[in-house]
């Protein structure tokens, strides 16, 4: 199973390791650590090696950083991450934090000492996030001083080797187009803006640019690797030769020369008086350091393959269509399993969670979750991020509601689906919060827009119903999601804070509003949907784009006040569970195929 419930961290980590670091930074003569959660590759899910942040405090979540000086150390989470901060950080040990607001930069403004040295691995900060840092250190009169080797690599005695996952090829059927056309389009860009050549330390790009998947990292099908493509399109791949075979050699071709992962330091230091493409939010600063210092130009500009990795062609949205449909007949084997089995009161969150991932295992092609579970029943629903643990579990009890937001990855797309469904009888309240965050969902999945559109100019749609009652929600309406690559994806979005790049044909996102009532229950709903090209609109003056949706499940008809529905949003709802029903049909059989088709019937 690809689920784990036993949650690694906890407060024992941070009282065994704490002071195994402090031992090492006052050996180096260091008065303080940087702990970021990223690793050299700014990962989202990290290798069993990489995880710093855990080894030291006891923290497991996917986001956070850590500051250790001698007489005194912090955590520092966003608001997903309170709850399990406290489960699993020593209070004694570790300050609770905001990463919010600069939070990591004032702590630094206010604890820091004049003289005092503070350390910091160059490969695990991107240069945005590292030059905030050093300012704050430097106006408390300290100074950031680079290490050549991480501390915590030397004080963390047993640290899991690397990961060795064989590489694996991305069929071209799949992919819709072969790497040297990709290298071809990537490397003319580069050349437009003025680079001899960029560096692509992003392992998802490297995949896709590629055509190559791997197994390096939980929940993404990631080979940990660092490429450099030149203006001409060769590449140069740093990569543990153990990952390759030689079918995988023959498919990079003559034009991809492959390197030792250690040889890339020289590799950079050669590009002397070269113009040297650099993304300085998803790069280390070691990169831009290492560059400059062998006299390159550093042009920090977006990873040139970010963009054009977001805007799926034909046959990648084929292939999440079709990934979508067998991933909805698990779910609907699994929500049939919720409205039946699971209304005893008996089933657990870890029993759910374990439930859906054995019916996307049924498929036979599952190849991992795209994230960890979110299996929240009554109050845990209305953690965010909430992690399902042995320690944390609950009953799904009736008069509860129960959130589970879930995802699979397929060699022909990547899921990600939330849903809501009552235990017992939903209150009237309950259904009206649902209702509004359904309103929210289907302003959003209806919208047409011109050209040039932004999530962040769509937002406020998904809202305006729980804005009207005084109500919202705390997360991004919508993150962009990769072709069996991340489940976030970049450089689009659907949130509140501004974002530059406009909305394209072919970009999937998710649909995601909610409302969360602390100590009481969450709701969201989530389908991926992805831009279509511009269509004309009779009597309308310009092309617009909008949404088709991908997720295939329907939603629980007993918590939708249809009172509350305008006739359009109506008529979204049955044309929605039409197409659920249409797609799903065959796919499923007996007491769940009945379960289906009265699931789908139009509304009253």
């Amino acid at each position: 199973m690809f689920q784990n419930f036993l949650v690694q961290g906890g407060p024992d980590f941070g009282q065994r390791n704490l002071p195994k670091l402090r031992a090492e930074l006052s050996a180096r003569g260091l008065d303080g650590f940087l702990v970021p959660h990223e690793d050299e590759y700014q990962n989202e899910y990290l290798p069993d090696c990489n995880e710093r942040l855990m080894w030291v405090s006891g923290f497991t979540g996917s986001a956070g950083a850590a500051v250790v000086m001698a007489d005194k150390a912090a955590v520092f989470v966003d608001g997903r991450y309170t709850i399990q901060l406290a489960a699993q950080v020593d209070a004694d040990m570790f300050d609770y934090k905001r990463l919010e607001d600069n939070g990591v930069v004032n702590w630094l403004l206010e604890t820091v000492s004049a003289g005092q040295k503070i350390g910091y691995d160059p490969k695990l900060h991107a240069t945005s996030a590292l030059n905030k840092l050093r300012k704050a250190v430097e106006k408390a009169g300290g100074a950031l001083v680079a290490q050549d080797s991480n501390p915590i690599d030397t004080a963390w005695a047993d640290r899991p080797a690397p990961p060795v996952t064989p590489v694996v090829i991305q069929p071209l059927d799949l992919a819709g187009e072969d790497h040297p056309s990709k290298r071809t389009r990537i490397a003319a860009d580069i050349k437009d803006k003025g680079a001899d050549a960029a560096v692509i330390t992003a392992p998802a790009s490297i995949a896709w640019l590629l055509n190559i998947r791997g197994g390096d990292v939980q929940c993404t099908p990631l080979p940990l690797s660092t490429a450099i493509i030149k203006s001409d399109g060769r590449v140069d791949l740093f990569i543990n030769p153990a990952k390759l075979s030689d079918p995988v050699r023959v498919h990079l071709g003559n034009q991809v020369s492959l390197y030792e992962e250690d040889a890339l330091a020289a590799a950079l230091s050669d590009m002397t008086g070269q113009t040297v493409l650099v993304d300085p939010n998803v790069s280390s600063n070691w990169y831009v350091a290492t560059l400059e210092s062998a006299g390159a130009k550093v042009l920090s500009a977006q990873d040139p393959v970010a963009l054009p990795k977001a805007c799926k062609n034909s046959a990648e949205i084929a292939g999440t269509t079709e990934a979508h449909k067998r991933d909805g007949a698990a779910l609907v084997e699994f929500l049939y399993w919720l409205d039946t089995t699971a209304q005893s009161g008996h089933v657990d969150e870890i029993d759910a969670a374990t439930e859906l991932e054995r019916a996307r295992a049924a498929t036979g092609v599952l190849k991992d979750l795209s994230f960890e579970t979110i299996s929240g029943a009554g109050s845990n629903g209305a953690i965010v991020h909430y992690r399902v643990s042995e320690a944390t579990t609950k009953k799904l009890s009736p008069g509860s509601l129960f959130l589970v937001d879930s995802g699979g990855q397929y060699v022909d797309g990547t899921t990600d689906v939330t849903r809501t469904v009552p235990i017992g009888t939903p209150t009237d309240e309950m259904a009206e919060r649902f209702t509004l965050v359904l309103k929210g969902h289907i302003a959003l999945a209806t919208v047409r827009f011109p050209k040039g559109t932004t999530g962040s100019n769509l937002d406020a749609l998904a809202r305006m119903a729980l804005w009207a009652k005084g109500l919202d929600y705390d997360h991004g309406t919508g993150h962009g999601v990769g072709a069996f690559l991340g489940v976030h994806e970049g450089p689009q979005r659907i949130s509140k804070a501004p974002n530059s790049v406009a909305l394209k044909p072919g970009m999937i996102v998710s649909n995601e509003p909610g409302y969360y009532k602390t100590d009481g229950y969450g709701i969201r709903i989530e389908n991926l949907q992805y831009v279509h090209a511009p269509t004309d609109i009779e009597g309308g003056e310009r092309p617009m784009m909008g949404f088709k949706t991908l997720t295939l499940a329907p939603l629980h008809r007993a918590l939708i006040k249809t009172d509350m529905l305008s006739a359009a949003e109506h008529r979204y709802i049955d044309d929605y569970h039409a197409s659920v029903w249409d797609s799903l049909k065959d796919r499923v059989d007996g007491d769940v195929l009945s379960w289906l088709e009265a699931s789908c019937q139009p509304l009253a």
